[in-house]
């Protein structure tokens, strides 16, 4: 049996689809609230579904049948204000779990993000020291609620504490695919952009208020939702493989790209506005975001990453632009 917390979630429910597809046993732990979050998971044969409330309950009872923890749950909002909430939710069940597993020697696979590395000033290597990790400086609560327990992680190794016997914390970059629609302003560019193609033939994007940057020639590493997937699968298949590793593409690509290939998807000629950016972002926006893949690479995955033309395309003509968009 694999526990998917955050199941019914974006990543969550592309890694749920793809554990049943090949025939394994997944109890989803999540919350789906009243709008359509469900339709995420509605097409999966789950075993069970629990709220997180009742996970150790769960795990009590389950604990000796469980394979792995696929920790994906988290209030993954980079502008929820709320630090005690996002403490219950993005830390406080991290730790309860990863003690857990220690105790009962089950693998962890979690979500952490790129979020951990703040501004980019101090690159996007995802080293797993302490030392490392202390050069980093997030920038909102959310990013600093995932490197806090990255932080925790390796300071348990490190130490020689009890640990997972395979443990392993993703940095999600800039992830687009099916099963996001529930996510409102969080939700991918691609996702943003799709609807105002179709109703009106154009996009806006921000101007660049940074001289090495023409406007829409801000850089990020976006991937798609089935790489994504793609790796938490073979770490299931590799349980030798322990570490922080970033989940990107290893190649940033600009907004302009990005809006290229969503009218390319469509068939459509690219019409792009440039708007200013609020004066409130200026000062903080992140002009670029490129992961380092070498250390996945030198774990032995080995698998290509989707080009963003390729990967957009699958996401507008196989799941955007059809009546059930649903994985």
């Amino acid at each position: 049996m694999i526990i998917v917390t955050g199941g019914a979630g974006f990543i969550g429910s592309n890694i749920v689809a793809r554990l049943t597809e090949a025939g394994r046993d997944v109890v989803i732990v999540d919350r789906l609230g009243h709008d359509d979050k469900w339709r995420n998971i509605a097409k999966h044969p789950a075993r069970d579904i629990v709220k997180p409330e009742a996970v150790f309950g769960l795990l009590a009872r389950e604990g000796k049948h469980i394979e792995a923890i696929i920790h994906m749950g988290a209030i993954s909002s980079t502008t929820e204000r709320d630090v005690d909430l996002i403490i219950e939710n993005n830390l406080r069940l991290s730790i309860d779990l990863w003690d857990w597993c220690a105790i009962h020697q089950t693998r962890l696979i979690y979500a952490s993000s790129a979020a951990t590395y703040g501004d980019g000033t101090q690159g996007f290597d995802d080293e797993a020291t302490g030392k490392a990790l202390a050069r980093l400086h997030p920038l909102n609560p959310y990013g600093w609620s995932k490197h806090a327990f990255d932080r925790r992680a390796i300071g348990d190794v490190e130490a020689g504490r009890p640990h997972p016997p395979q443990w392993a914390g993703l940095k999600f970059f800039n992830v687009y695919g099916p099963n996001e629609y529930h996510k409102g302003t969080m939700k991918s560019v691609v996702a943003h952009m799709y609807p105002d193609i179709v109703a009106a033939g154009r996009v806006s994007l921000f101007k660049s208020h940074h001289p090495d940057y023409e406007d829409g020639g801000q850089l990020r590493d976006f991937v798609s939702v089935v790489d994504a997937a793609d790796i938490v699968l073979w770490l299931l298949d590799h349980p030798q493989v322990s570490g922080l590793f970033n989940v990107g593409t290893g190649k940033a690509r600009s907004f302009a790209d990005l809006a290229r290939a969503t009218f390319a998807a469509l068939g459509r000629t690219a019409q792009i506005h440039y708007r200013d950016m609020p004066e409130e972002l200026k000062a903080r926006y992140q002009y670029f975001t490129q992961a380092r893949m070498e250390r996945l690479r030198a774990a032995g995955y080995a698998k290509p990453f989707t080009p963003l033309e390729a990967g957009v395309k699958d996401y507008v003509q196989n799941h955007l632009s059809k009546a059930d968009p649903y994985r």
